[in-house]
């Protein structure tokens, strides 16, 4: 800084001193004067109007209590999910419950049906047996009545021959030989 006019720069130590304190402070001043023009400057950056600081104060009263009542609404959903998981959660019980008693009519059910497939094919097997003892029973029998006829007629061969005319004409007479059923009657040659 200049030496000001009517100070002499060889002057008293006082005066000096005075001069350079006087100027510090100055200095100083200056400093914070620019530094508060800065922060002015920034203030009318930032400045915000009466009107719109009334009108953004407005929007958020507004925003507080729509989100109030959001909040209020929330609540009475939250309380409305409460209520139904609780539904759910004994739903889901009953239906735990339900299933395993299916479960073990199911398996009651494919217990019986085994035991029932069981007798059934046991049946069928009896049945089959029974019938295959029939079947050898009436082959049997069919041989039995086949033998009765060959011996009804046999029987009737042997009435027609001793019914015949006097003893001295004996012709073709027939007569039961030892052997197969096929082959026991012979006949004798003519006398």
């Amino acid at each position: 800084m200049a030496t000001p006019l009517g100070w002499s720069q060889g002057g008293s130590g006082s005066v000096c001193l005075a001069f350079d304190q006087l100027r510090d402070v100055i200095e100083s001043q200056e400093e914070l004067i620019h530094q508060l023009r800065n922060v002015m400057v920034l203030q009318d950056e930032n400045f915000v109007s009466k009107e719109e600081f009334q009108e953004i104060e407005k929007k958020l009263v507004e925003e507080k209590a729509a989100h109030a009542k959001t909040k209020a609404l929330l609540a009475k959903e939250e309380e409305k999910l409460q209520f139904a998981l609780g539904e759910v959660e004994v739903l889901s019980k009953q239906l735990e419950k339900e299933k395993v008693a299916f479960e073990k009519a199911l398996s009651s059910v494919k217990h019986k049906v085994l035991q029932e497939s069981s007798k059934k094919d046991q049946l069928i097997t009896k049945c089959n047996e029974i019938e295959s003892h029939v079947i050898k029973q009436e082959d049997i029998l069919n041989g039995k009545e086949n033998e009765i006829k060959e011996l009804q007629q046999v029987i009737s061969q042997q009435k027609q021959i001793f019914s015949l005319p006097p003893a001295g004409s004996v012709a073709g007479i027939t007569c039961l030989t030892s052997g197969s059923r096929r082959s026991r009657r012979a006949t004798w040659p003519r006398c």
